[in-house]
Parts: C-alpha cells; sequence; structure tokens
C-alpha cells in the first residue's frame, strides 16, 4: 500500500509542475519532460500522489490522464513575493464567489504539518495541566490583553499594547484615540470571556453561534446586526464576495457543515477563520469573528488559543486576500501553524 507523503521530493514537485502547466497530461507527457527517471519510478510518484489527493486521474489503459486535484490547488505553496508584486487589477482572479469551495475544504495539513502539530499540542496540555486556577487566570487575562490588542490592530486599530493593557485592566482611556478604538479592544475582551464560560458549546458550530460572537464583537460600534443584505467590497482585491442574504445564509451554513464534518479541532479553527473572512456574513467585523469563533473551536477542544501577537497585520491581510483570489489557503495555513506554536511557547507556561 502507497504511504503517506510526509513532504513532495523535488522529483514528485516537477511532476506536478508539468500537470500544472498542460492541465491534463498522460504519463507519456512526463516521461518525455522526465527522462533521467524509470517509468517504475515516475508510477510510483504518481500513484503516491493520487493517494495522497494531489492529484486525479481518469480513462484506462493507454488513455488514462492526470489532473491536478481540487485538493492540492487549495493547498499548493504560492510564491506570495512575486504574487503580490503585481497590482490588485493586473493579478489573474476568481472573482466571484466559489460555493464548490465547500466539498474540497478539508485534510488542509500535510503529514509533515501534523506530526510538526502533535508535540506542540501535547505540550499545551501538559503545560495547562501543571498550573494552579490563579497561575492559569493570569495567562488568560495576558492573552486576552494581547489578542484584544492585535486583533484591533489588524482592523486598524491605533491603540498600543500598553494602552490596551491599561485600558482592559483599568478602563483607562488613551489620550488621542477615537472612543470606537477602545470599544472595539473592550468588545474582544467580552467575546473572549464569553467564549471561555461556553466553550464546550462550540464544539459544534451553528450559524447562531456566529453570529453570538458577531453580536458581542460590533456592540455599541456603528455596524448593522445579523446577516449582511447588500454589496460589500474589500480593499486591494477584485474579489466581490456575495451579495444577496439568502445566498450569504446558505454558505455559511454549508461552512458550518463543513467544519463540523472535519474531525481535527486544528483545522475545524482554520477552516472557520477563513470561510468567514472569505464568505463575510456581516456588514463589518468578519474577520474579527473569524478570529474568536477559531478560538472558541480550540478552547473547546483543549487547546490553545490564538493571540496573533507576532503575526504581521499586512502578512496576515496578505494570506486572507490570497484565498479571495486563489481559493488557496497555502499561506494562511501557514501563518496560522506559525501563531500556535507561537501562542503554545508564550502563554501558560
Amino acid at each position: 500500500m502507497p504511504k503517506k507523503i510526509k513532504q513532495l521530493n523535488k522529483r514528485q514537485e516537477q511532476i506536478l509542475a508539468i500537470i500544472e502547466i498542460k492541465q491534463i497530461v498522460a504519463i507519456a507527457d512526463i516521461l518525455k519532460k522526465m527522462a533521467e527517471f524509470s517509468r517504475i519510478t515516475i508510477i510510483r510518484d504518481l500513484n503516491l500522489l493520487l493517494k495522497n489527493k494531489y492529484l486525479t486521474r481518469s480513462g484506462s489503459g493507454r488513455s488514462i490522464v492526470y489532473q491536478l486535484s481540487k485538493q492540492y490547488l487549495l493547498i499548493k505553496p504560492i510564491d506570495v513575493v512575486q504574487y503580490f508584486k503585481l497590482s490588485p487589477d493586473k493579478r489573474e482572479v476568481t472573482e466571484r464567489f466559489n460555493f464548490k469551495l465547500f466539498g474540497n475544504i478539508a485534510s488542509l495539513f500535510t503529514e509533515a504539518e501534523n506530526q510538526q502539530l502533535k508535540p506542540i499540542i501535547e505540550k499545551y496540555r501538559q503545560q495547562v495541566k501543571q498550573l494552579d486556577k490563579k497561575k492559569l487566570t493570569k495567562e488568560f487575562e495576558r492573552l486576552t490583553i494581547e489578542l484584544s490588542w492585535k486583533s484591533s490592530a489588524i482592523e486598524g486599530n491605533t491603540y498600543s499594547l500598553l494602552e490596551t493593557e491599561a485600558l482592559i485592566k483599568n478602563g483607562q482611556l488613551a489620550k488621542g484615540h477615537k472612543k470606537e478604538e477602545a470599544t472595539m479592544i473592550l468588545n474582544h475582551k467580552v467575546a473572549l470571556d464569553y467564549i471561555r464560560k461556553n466553550s464546550s458549546s462550540f464544539k459544534k458550530i451553528s450559524i447562531k453561534k456566529i453570529i453570538e460572537v458577531h453580536s458581542l464583537l460590533i456592540a455599541r460600534l456603528d455596524i448593522a446586526p445579523g446577516l449582511r443584505r447588500g454589496l460589500v467590497g474589500i480593499v486591494g482585491t477584485k474579489y466581490r464576495p456575495l451579495d444577496n442574504q439568502y445566498q450569504i445564509k446558505e454558505a455559511l451554513e454549508s461552512a458550518c457543515v463543513a467544519v463540523n464534518k472535519e474531525k481535527d479541532p486544528l483545522e475545524k479553527a482554520l477552516i472557520l477563520m477563513i470561510l468567514i473572512a472569505y464568505i463575510q456574513p456581516f456588514a463589518d467585523g468578519n474577520k474579527r469573528t473569524g478570529r474568536l469563533s477559531a478560538n472558541a473551536i480550540l478552547l473547546a477542544h483543549n487547546l490553545c488559543p490564538l493571540s496573533y501577537r507576532s503575526v504581521d497585520e499586512v502578512e496576515y491581510k496578505k494570506a486572507v486576500i490570497l484565498f479571495y483570489e486563489q481559493n488557496n489557503i497555502s499561506y494562511f495555513k501557514k501563518l496560522f501553524i506559525e501563531q500556535f506554536e507561537f501562542a503554545v511557547n508564550n502563554y501558560f507556561l
């Protein structure tokens, strides 16, 4: 039985590159391009790539052809620097919402990534076991402050980390900032406190639960509650989300199905976070809702929530835009894994 690929080798990468260029490829075409390798070696690689869902195969006998799978297109590495050298109007993008995504967005972590994550998960669970209640409360307070600061900063909030700490711990408003900025930050704390108290309920996701998180994040801000009713544009991309409320609800329901079907809680969190950003179900506060809802899933499964403290705001936005435009999650997944590892190494010690 073919084994799981832990990491693609150069030969397998070359096979995928050939198929990506020609789109539909027979084995004879691959052998011509890779004459230095035996037929048996190439067939073995093709079978491995099929097993790992990087390829699909159709036809029979001499008519067998290979294509890149939708699964591979979702996770294949993209050179982010080169991609964003082109302006939004010059990039070839998928401008319309892709409902077919819901059937493909699963098994996002490679075998190598799963092996990387296992000891990190175990490390966190051992750390938490050793903490008394007082220390645990202090660590959650610290993470709450840093999450509230960074998640707000991603949305353009200008409070510093120290100003955010003074606001959350002492109710001290920072001078020279809009009142709405303080409200945004405090709403993060309220939302995370709510999630912690009700963490077990987030083992299964529903539209109602997502709306509850959103409503806490937008309280006392000039943002319409509930599902969006009209058009919304996004800075820096030609992608346009759905503008029909019934389709938006349908898409959000499909996102919940995709999340609840997935068994791995880290993948559940990753899927929900990116799909809320992609669907843009609300007039505003979508990415905030995605981040907090993802943390709700992590806490529900005894996993470390993310603060995003060390993430670069511009890189985070690039990762989201890459998913909007190419339906590719590779860069967003990379940042997610980095932030999960960062959280485990910096909190609950």
